[in-house]
């Protein structure tokens, strides 16, 4: 499949939103949890968070995008979305390398959180080289924290 990547802008922001929307809707349905944060995200909310930020575009579709949090040393990879009909496709594995390396150069360590039964997600990080490092749970949901060093 042939993509590209490119910065997410503002300009993006409604269109990010339902490719993310669709996207953890499966997550929703698997953790029969309606409410899970990519699913209630704002317009406002996402528009606030671009520092970071990669969409993949098919031709003219956005069919992915990430976005990475910076606290320090550490970035979190975040909202990590492909479109349904994209998935399987290495999407995902391009969003994951493009986010990583438009990180800032004070960032030693890459973590996400990942649904404890989403296995296809957590086989997708580990070939990418993030290790489960612990435990967490948020509306009733098992999640694992992976991490990588950079």
């Amino acid at each position: 499949m042939t993509f590209r990547l490119a910065p997410l802008l503002a300009d993006h922001v409604g269109e990010a939103l339902t490719v993310q929307r669709a996207a953890y809707v499966s997550e929703a349905q698997r953790y029969t949890q309606p409410l899970i944060p990519p699913l209630v995200e704002t317009v406002a909310e996402f528009q606030a968070d671009l520092r970071v930020a990669i969409g993949a575009w098919v031709g003219h579709r956005l069919v992915g995008s990430v976005r990475g949090r910076v606290d320090g040393t550490r970035m979190e990879v975040a909202r990590f979305s492909v479109a349904p009909d994209h998935q399987g496709t290495g999407v995902g594995r391009g969003l994951l390398a493009g986010v990583e390396a438009a990180a800032p150069p004070e960032v030693a360590v890459f973590w996400l959180i990942t649904g404890a039964d989403s296995h296809d997600n957590q086989r997708l990080y580990g070939r990418a080289g993030y290790v489960a490092v612990g435990e967490r749970t948020a509306l009733g949901i098992r999640l694992l924290v992976m991490e990588k060093p950079r």
